[in-house]
């Protein structure tokens, strides 16, 4: 239970005692409130409330905060209240309200004060401003060894790499020494910038200087080197250092990762452990992200649960690394328990767990909750937006996402090219043609974006699922760009879906010459020759894959069931409830038959009689892993089925007859999209 905040009327020295507590124990909610109510405010309440929104993550609150200070009148900032205020505004990396706060300063008297100088230097640094950070130098009467690092700062961060130099230089000349701090902040900032060149004159200066045995000067060069990608001299600079302390040790360990060396990243995290040296949160975060890049997900998991073993909470970039390894699981349950966490920890408001958050629900097929989070979001980036408008593209509701396209327009967003293949997948999924046309042709007549491959393939694929194949294929001819798989390839699959023989051999004689090793296309095209009962054909195309070694990827479907993943496989009988499962459909099939629904024999591709093709129906894997999940409910009123095989028509219409008869919903992501089953339809609208 949360403490009842105290009374309002306080008097000024106790209402600032209690409103140091609250920020102490990081309860910013409640302070904000006690302030905001308070009848006694004096300048220190107003500075310690501006620094603790910076600490925590809020510095545009704290910009805010000062602005109200300012317009309430009364008080004049004092030198503290500005250094917080500026400070604020650097983290928030505002230019306009930066050269606002530099004018205050000036304005209460305070531009040679030597701290207030330094801080606005930074400020003007991280506002990617060098030229404001140079001005507030060259103007201050007296510079410390800050003063020059923060500059040199400036200009690095800017990619002025030259001048930062050559102030480094001056810097020397001046009769002022460098010192560690100065050139592992520079140091930091050439990694971030991938400014290698300069970074390794700096290591020549360092050397010749004599700081090439301290330990941040060190650390700094091997964070530099490695993010540089010289991974060789990294190393070279670790294993020669005196002595080691856990951030050098981490940085190497994302050093390895970055080169996707994870071996060697877990050989460096055994040999920490074996030293004895200090893992910190750090360490475990390093791990864990590397390992969720590097596609080792279950590896990862296990790490975040041996780190909270260990005794460290995770924090928000544990979080934001731990989410992507949920959304590759698509595990729903993990996800759950990761956003649980997030809420009670407060980190909802962070941007990056938000929006990675709704890629995880909709990846899992909750798209209810994406949406629901979506809604909560206070700020919503560019990211946030695209998210959202392809999550609803890849379910199906291409409707929604035009209308989040359009609103987000309204919002003063800009949409970009990502945003744009959102929307356009949208219409193909949705079969919104005109407004397919509409989109793709404002892109560069409307928002200067112009339209590459994929953007070209997805207007193909736009064309293509309405049947309109002869257009989609004078669109190919038609492309400014070279035409690549992804344009073949719809065109394809909407020559399959409408039984097109001589523009599906065009599509896949294309794609053989483009991607030759791709088994996909020759399925496909084996499949349009089967529709047109073409079996000579069909067999031809079977040879030249068996001649290629070509192998069909085989189906396979999943399903999860408490923390239990059940995999099927067509024709699978290794299950302990297989005969259930099994009796299960026939007795469905049985029921469909009496209510005049017939097999979709078109989806079986091979030249057997009409009762052996029903019972090979039987036995697709996504239709014994929803018969599992039926039989598995356990007063649930949902199953979610994965698939990495496009959907055949028969099993959609066999899911969706068993969610009207047992009034469930049934979702299942195949290999193109979500399909969610409930009563007697398809949110697809058997459009797929």
């Amino acid at each position: 239970m949360l403490p009842k905040p105290p009374p309002v009327g306080l008097p000024s020295r106790l209402g600032l005692r209690f409103l140091k507590g609250f920020l102490d124990s990081g309860d910013l909610q409640h302070a904000r409130a006690l302030f905001d109510e308070s009848r006694h405010r004096d300048l220190r309440s107003w500075t310690l409330l501006i620094s603790a929104y910076t600490k925590q993550g809020f510095p545009m609150e704290g910009v805010k905060l000062y602005t109200q200070l300012l317009r309430e009148g009364g008080l004049k900032p004092d030198k503290f209240a500005l250094l917080a205020a500026v400070k604020a505004c650097g983290a928030a990396a505002d230019l306009g309200k930066a050269r606002e706060l530099h004018g205050d300063v000036v304005g209460f008297g305070l531009q040679a004060d030597l701290l207030v100088g330094n801080a606005l230097i930074d400020m003007y640094g991280k506002c990617r401003f060098p030229d404001g950070a140079r001005s507030v130098f060259d103007g201050m009467p007296h510079v410390d060894v800050i003063s020059w690092t923060s500059v040199i700062a400036a200009y690095v961060s800017s990619n002025r790499s030259g001048e930062a130099f050559a102030m480094l230089r001056e810097m020397r000349i001046s009769g002022m020494r460098p010192n560690s701090v100065t050139l592992s902040k520079v140091f930091s900032i050439c990694s971030d910038t991938k400014s290698l060149n300069l970074g390794r004159e700096l290591h020549c200066f360092a050397v010749r200087n004599g700081f090439e045995d301290n330990i941040f000067v060190c650390s700094g060069l091997v964070d530099m080197y490695a993010k540089c990608s010289s991974i060789h001299q990294a190393r070279s600079i670790f294993d020669s250092m005196p002595r080691r302390d856990a951030v050098s040790w981490n940085m190497m360990l994302a050093a390895s990762f970055s080169n996707g060396d994870c071996e060697e990243a877990f050989k460096l995290f055994h040999r920490m452990e074996a030293e004895g040296v200090a893992l910190n949160l750090a360490s475990w975060n390093s791990m864990i992200c590397g390992c969720v890049e590097n596609g080792r997900i279950k590896q990862a998991l296990t790490l975040l649960a041996r780190m909270q073993d260990f005794g460290f909470k995770p924090n928000k970039i544990t979080i934001a690394s731990i989410l992507p390894a949920c959304t590759s699981l698509e595990s729903l349950r993990a996800g759950k328990e990761v956003h649980g966490y997030s809420f009670r920890q407060c980190f909802m408001e962070d941007m990056v767990i938000t929006t990675s958050l709704l890629l995880m629900y909709s990846k899992c097929g909750n798209l209810d909750m994406s949406r629901k989070i979506f809604s909560a979001m206070s700020n919503r980036d560019i990211v946030a937006w695209n998210t959202m408008i392809l999550a609803n593209s890849m379910h199906g509701y291409g409707g929604e996402a035009l209308a989040l396209f359009h609103e987000m327009q309204k919002s003063g967003m800009r949409p970009n090219s990502v945003t744009f293949m959102g929307a356009l997948c949208g219409c193909s999924h949705s079969n919104l043609v005109e407004e397919g046309r509409k989109i793709f042709h404002s892109m560069s007549s409307d928002y200067g974006v112009m339209p590459d491959a994929d953007h070209h393939s997805c207007m193909v694929d736009v064309l293509s699922r309405a049947g309109l194949l002869t257009e989609a294929y004078e669109f190919i001819q038609k492309m400014p760009l070279k035409p690549t798989a992804g344009a073949w390839g719809a065109l394809l699959a909407g020559c399959r879906v409408y039984k097109n023989v001589e523009l599906g051999k065009i599509a896949a004689n294309h794609l053989f010459e483009i991607e030759p090793e791709n088994p996909g296309n020759y399925v496909l095209l084996s499949n349009i020759f089967v529709a047109a009962n073409l079996w000579d054909d069909a067999s031809k195309i079977r040879k030249i894959m068996r001649d290629r070694g070509i192998a069909k990827e085989p189906g396979c479907s999943w399903i999860q069931t408490k923390n239990r993943i059940y995999t099927f496989v067509k024709g699978d009988k290794r299950h302990a409830q297989s005969d259930q499962i099994y009796g299960f459909l026939r007795e469905v099939a049985e029921k469909m038959r009496l209510e005049g629904i017939l097999p979709d024999t078109d989806s079986v591709l091979q030249d057997v009689d009409k009762e052996e093709k029903e019972e090979l129906l039987c036995s697709h894997s996504e239709k014994l892993a929803v018969a599992f999940g039926i039989l598995n409910l356990n007063g649930g009123s949902s199953i979610r089925v994965f698939k990495n095989l496009r959907i055949c028509g028969d099993c959609h219409n066999t899911i969706k007859f068993i969610a009207m008869s047992f009034g469930v919903r049934i979702t299942v992501r195949d290999s193109l999209r979500f399909h969610h089953f409930q009563d007697e339809s398809c949110s697809c609208h058997d459009f797929w």
